[in-house]
């Protein structure tokens, strides 16, 4: 292949490049979609009230204590298995 082919080949293929980036672009991404709208949410802050009703929603007063050591039974056997 002699220069002037390959030259011409390189510019082919970026004008090729270039007008089927146009036109994608008319045709897949229509206006209407481009504009995009991101939902507004609350602000998080440090204060927790308990007198809220937030928190009378998550906490309950009468729930077990997960902390708290549960013995089921009266097992004296230290090797469980």
């Amino acid at each position: 292949m002699k220069q002037k082919d390959i030259a011409m080949i390189i510019i082919v293929a970026f004008f090729a490049g270039v007008v089927s980036f146009l036109i994608s672009g008319m045709f897949f991404t229509p206006e209407n979609s481009k504009n995009l709208e991101a939902e507004v949410v609350q602000e998080i802050t440090t204060e927790f009230n308990p007198s809220e009703e937030r928190y009378k929603r998550f906490f309950n007063d009468k729930a077990i204590n997960p902390t708290k050591l549960i013995q089921i039974g009266d097992q004296k056997n230290k090797k469980p298995f």
